[in-house]
């Protein structure tokens, strides 16, 4: 048996340009990952997977699990058939939720089934396989601090960055990405995928915030129209005097706030959790990577 945490994904910028004559958008995204997610196991056994957690039940059918089809890729990859593997997923993060949690959980997986059945599947490999399986798949993979471009796909390495608290918040709707690309295409604003100009290295939260406030994400907006609670969640974090800066992840619904250090985190937390106790609130640090497998 083997096990592996499975991070969530932040888009501290996420910029989206107009769609290719093949319908994909080219984008550009600094993607961070959290201390918080998903747990993923892998044994032997009967060929299933079983979710578990608070969340478990927002997962859908087994069949289109990302999950599932991450071991399917990896079994047409390896192209030979590989023993039955019973895989448990522990689901702590909300679904459809900007966090990449089913790609960070195909990519926990793709590195269990590699590492305990088929270590001879090199690194260049396995990470093609998780590009396959969607635009957050590749950086899922490894869950370490990229800069994305091209569909996901190209990756290449963060500007150092020190640890950043923050905190995670989520309304509790899931948002649809292509209801969410919809609104995009029907705006018409699409922004510049060129990787922007950034410094070697961050010394602090205030200077990344900074700097992350001449940048954007282009999906903020159609997010926001397609599920008006994100702007409720944005605008309260937004308000808040821990908050160095408020945005929306990937397609929505988790909207994230810098803090300057751990204590106006886990008071920011606090405030917002008294506040909606309807809403998923997390307090955490960005960074990664946080935990490898065991």
């Amino acid at each position: 048996m083997a096990t592996a945490f499975a991070p969530a994904k932040v888009n501290l910028f996420l910029h989206v340009g107009a769609p290719a004559v093949d319908g994909f958008h080219p984008l550009c995204s600094l993607m961070v990952f959290a201390d918080v997610g998903d747990r993923v196991r892998v044994e032997l056994g009967e060929g299933r997977l079983t979710v578990g957690g608070p969340y478990g039940r927002q997962t859908g059918p087994e069949a289109d699990n990302l999950v599932f089809r991450a071991v399917r890729a990896f079994v047409a990859e390896l192209g030979r058939p590989m023993a039955e593997l019973a895989i448990s997923l522990d689901k702590q993060l909300p679904v459809a939720s900007g966090l990449g949690g089913g790609s960070s959980d195909a990519g926990a997986t793709l590195r269990l089934i590699r590492d305990v059945f088929a270590p001879q599947v090199d690194d260049v490999r396995l990470q093609a396989v998780a590009a396959g399986l969607g635009a957050d798949g590749a950086a899922c993979l490894w869950g370490r601090p990229v800069i994305a471009e091209g569909r996901g796909e190209r990756l290449t390495p963060a500007p150092g960055l020190p640890v950043l608290p923050a905190v995670l918040v989520n309304p509790g709707v899931p948002v649809s990405t292509p209801a969410v690309y919809a609104a995009l295409d029907r705006a018409g604003r699409f922004g510049d995928v060129a990787p922007p100009k950034e410094p070697d290295a961050f010394e602090s939260a205030e200077e990344v915030a900074s700097w992350l406030a001449t940048l954007a994400n282009d999906l903020e907006a159609p997010a926001i129209a397609v599920a008006p609670q994100v702007g409720t969640v944005l605008e309260t974090l937004a308000g808040e005097p821990e908050t160095l800066l408020a945005r929306v992840s990937g397609s929505g619904g988790t909207c994230f706030a810098l803090c300057a250090d751990d204590i106006a985190a886990e008071s920011l937390a606090e405030r917002i959790e008294a506040m909606a106790p309807d809403w998923w609130v997390r307090r955490c640090r960005l960074g990664g990577p946080w935990e490898s497998s065991h």
